[in-house]
């Protein structure tokens, strides 16, 4: 696996596809921080796969920084939301009409804490890119009071704790370190006027076929599932202990452990529409261990294989799922996220 590409793929549908949900209280914005599960763009085509053939071959029919064949869980949301996906932060010189549904300042390969030395902008950064916007009147308070947060944490902190030579062992003092950060970015989001966040907990890790690839894409490694456990009972008694402080139902987790699980063991969603027989398997891979999805030689000769429908895969790369594995979570999701709006 190329070394820039590791962060990135640890963590780290056209449009009527997306069942749409009206909620019950207008929601005008949607703000995004987070990582690769929500950039839409964010992250430039220097650091990234995603502004590489074949990614974005589904929507919006080429590279567009999302990590995947398509749409990402952003897109998902500002549907239920019914509103149009936020654009990156990083193209907001698009014009201010751009901003009007809110603005997504979700960098792949980002966490709470620094990953790649200081290239990317963690998500304290990403907060404070946000407010430097409230500072200058771009957006107000009460902007935000009529607003979603989304906030995604999938996984960096720990593959840079483990690659900068952290331990399986370490790990267990080092999630909540995580958590903690994690904390203090959404009592300052909630600081700031947010009124509705909604936080996803940690993906099945070691479901991820960088994981499973030694098994020939058969099994999940249970060890590592059990250290995602644990930040995710963290992160349920972090989020109660916030709403209970403030007396308020402001925070939501976002439960991607199941709804992926769901998906894996059933090799499809709960309604079987979408059906991926070999859901570990992703569709676009390097063609050996040291190349990746959009990887190509210097004559541009493309060094990865790619399934004839993305559609039939649940991952699209290492790490992230399809636009149709994106899909079959939402439906997912969708019940929760209604009982929530």
């Amino acid at each position: 696996m190329e070394p820039s590409n590791f962060f990135i793929c640890c963590i780290l549908l056209a449009l009527g596809m997306v069942g749409a949900q009206e909620s019950h209280e207008r929601y005008n914005h949607l703000f995004v921080f987070g990582d690769s599960y929500a950039d839409t763009g964010n992250l430039n085509n220097g650091l990234a796969n995603s502004w590489r053939v074949p990614y974005g071959i589904t929507f919006p029919g080429k590279p567009s920084g999302r990590f995947s064949d398509g749409r990402v869980l952003t897109d998902f949301i500002a549907k239920f939301l019914g509103l149009k996906s936020p654009i990156a932060h990083a193209q907001m010189k698009l014009g201010a009409n751009k901003l009007r549904y809110g603005l997504n300042f979700a960098y792949g390969g980002s966490g709470v804490f620094d990953t790649v030395a200081n290239v990317l902008p963690n998500m304290t950064t990403q907060i404070d890119f946000f407010e430097k916007l409230i500072n200058n009147s771009v957006y107000t308070t009460l902007d935000l009071h009529s607003s979603v947060v989304l906030v995604t944490l999938s996984g960096n902190d720990y593959a840079a704790f483990l690659a900068n030579g952290g331990t399986n062992q370490g790990l267990q003092s080092f999630i909540p370190r995580v958590i903690n950060q994690l904390s203090l970015n959404l009592k300052r989001i909630q600081k700031m006027g947010a009124t509705k966040v909604i936080v996803t907990d940690l993906q099945p890790l070691g479901c991820l076929p960088r994981i499973t690839h030694p098994s020939s894409f058969q099994q999940c490694n249970a060890t590592q599932n059990l250290a995602v456990n644990f930040h995710n009972l963290l992160l349920q008694q972090t989020v109660a202990k916030l709403n209970n402080e403030t007396n308020s139902s402001t925070f939501f987790i976002l439960d991607l452990y199941n709804s992926f699980t769901t998906v894996i063991e059933q090799k499809g969603n709960p309604q079987g529409k979408l059906k991926f027989e070999t859901p570990l398997k992703p569709c676009c891979m390097g063609i050996s261990r040291e190349y990746s999805c959009g990887s190509a030689d210097e004559k541009g000769a493309k060094l990865y294989t790619l399934c004839s429908d993305p559609k039939s895969a649940f991952f699209w790369d290492s790490s992230h799922p399809t636009q149709a594995g994106w899909k079959a979570v939402y439906t997912i999701l969708k019940s929760s996220l209604a009982h929530l709006f």
